[in-house]
């Protein structure tokens, strides 16, 4: 059985190490965990995430789409089409199967469950008082870093959200029941497709495809058309030009000529710029994206479920029903998407985005089930030590692969963006995890925490944390 002291979660607050427990707050009851006190399956589900959410930010590093970062339309290079075009299309396929929002979603997952081991873990050891403090300045920090990674490096940031989403809501559901915690957070899903539907238009898209269809059948039987249905008949057609504009060979070469010639400083101006201006509504729509796995991972975290606790027929059931729902129907979705129109942006919210929810939480649910069945099983154990080592520094690794590719495709002397086929892209991927899963397990030989985690649980406790191993159970 794998032991369920005390471990930070995530990009999650660490919980509690002292041995004993305290009636008043003190620095010992409310301290940084010690390695010793890990849960080892979730720094390798925490590893696997990780280096799998690449898999989707290396399109937004790498290339421009035009229309969706995680749909590949309007690439700068003709990536369905020529002697390659099956290597891009098993690609999309695969992407959309098992990375596209899963990785998030398991990643957001384990920072839920993070709040529940902080704070628990504080109240028992007598710091309940001071615990709220710590959560509250760890967020708080979490968010200024995602400033800092959004602006000064890569505009994909997402931990600004994660902050922002603790500070406001993650808090009160601490002690919550799980299975009330499983229900809000299937019912935020369904907010979450409702929100999608309705503030990001594809209700209105529906219409106006609709009413367009019926206009252009009175245009070719030459029956006049009143004052309303020429301005929807405008409508339609501006919407189709939108995508098709950001689309066109000419404007997407355009956008790649402007994205290696720019200068540092000019892209920080455009990520500031991005960021506190158009950018700021997706923060709010993204929310609800973030906080239904988050209670989620609060609710499965209590039940035992990341800890590998739960029975092998338990996780082998959820694998089954889970990978049953998400994997017809995205494999239908990425059919439709790719076959009407080649990603035709109508197709994709229908078959793709509507049900992206239902997808996305049923395959995340199987795919930590199969990591959970292999920590069972003791299977890949060499494999589970390095992801467990990529795990304990997530933030490190995190904010490291935002700088190796930003520096490989726009920074460096290379500038490969807008050079690589879709499924070329992997390459580089490849080469990210084999440098994450290399130097992590060599970093922890010689140091407790990733640099990036000691500069913030230092400044979180107030007090400068020990660096180096000496001596502790590595």
């Amino acid at each position: 059985m794998i032991s369920t002291t005390a471990v930070p979660v995530g990009f999650a607050p660490e919980a509690a190490s002292a041995t004993h427990e305290h009636s008043d707050p003190s620095p010992v009851a409310a301290a940084p965990v010690k390695r010793a006190e890990r849960i080892s399956s979730i720094d390798v589900l925490r590893g696997f995430a990780l280096l799998g959410i690449l898999v989707l930010n290396i399109d937004s590093f790498g290339d421009v789409h035009a229309m969706y970062h995680d749909i590949p339309s309007g690439t700068s290079l003709d990536a369905f089409s020529g002697p390659h075009a099956h290597w891009s299309l098993a690609l999309f396929y695969i992407k959309w199967l098992f990375f596209e929002g899963k990785m998030r979603g398991i990643f957001s997952m384990l920072f839920g469950a993070g709040v529940v081991l902080l704070t628990s873990r504080a109240e028992k050891r007598g710091a309940g008082g001071a615990i709220a403090d710590i959560y509250l300045r760890r967020n708080m920090l979490l968010v200024l870093f995602g400033l800092i990674h959004a602006c000064l490096i890569w505009g994909g940031d997402i931990l600004f959200d994660y902050g922002l989403v603790a500070l406001l809501f993650l808090y009160p559901f601490r002690k919550a029941n799980p299975k009330k915690l499983l229900l809000a957070g299937t019912v935020m899903s369904l907010l979450s497709t409702f929100a999608i539907n309705v503030v990001l238009h594809s209700e209105h898209d529906f219409s106006l495809s609709r009413e367009a269809a019926v206009i252009a059948t009175k245009v070719q039987q030459h029956q006049p058309l009143s004052a309303s249905e020429r301005a929807e008949q405008v409508a339609w057609q501006a919407r189709v030009d939108t995508f098709a504009k950001r689309a066109a060979p000419a404007q997407v070469q355009q956008r790649v000529a402007e994205a290696r010639q720019q200068g540092y400083w000019d892209g920080v101006l455009d990520r500031m710029q991005g960021y506190f201006g158009p950018g700021v509504s997706n923060h709010v729509v993204l929310m609800g994206d973030e906080l239904a796995p988050m209670l989620m991972g609060m609710g499965l975290f209590q039940l035992g479920f990341l800890t590998a606790e739960v029975s092998l027929a338990t996780y082998l059931w959820t694998a089954l029903i889970g990978f049953g729902i998400s994997l017809p129907l995205l494999a239908m979705g990425v059919a439709r998407t790719y076959g009407n129109g080649h990603f035709f942006f109508l197709t994709a919210e229908e078959w793709l985005f509507l049900p992206y929810y239902l997808t996305r939480e049923a395959g995340m649910f199987a795919i930590v089930s199969v990591v959970m069945i292999l920590i069972k099983l003791g299977a890949f154990k060499r494999m589970q030590r390095l992801l467990a080592a990529v795990g304990k520094t997530a933030l490190s690794n995190y904010l490291l692969t935002s700088l190796l590719c930003q520096f490989i495709f726009i920074w460096g002397p290379w500038k490969l963006f807008g050079t690589l086929q879709y499924y070329q892209l992997m390459y580089v991927v490849f080469g990210v995890w084999a440098l994450n899963l290399a130097v992590s397990p060599l970093w922890l030989r010689y140091f407790q925490f990733g640099p990036v985690e000691w500069v913030w649980r230092s400044l979180t406790y107030g007090k400068r944390q020990p660096m180096l191993v000496r001596g502790e159970v590595r």
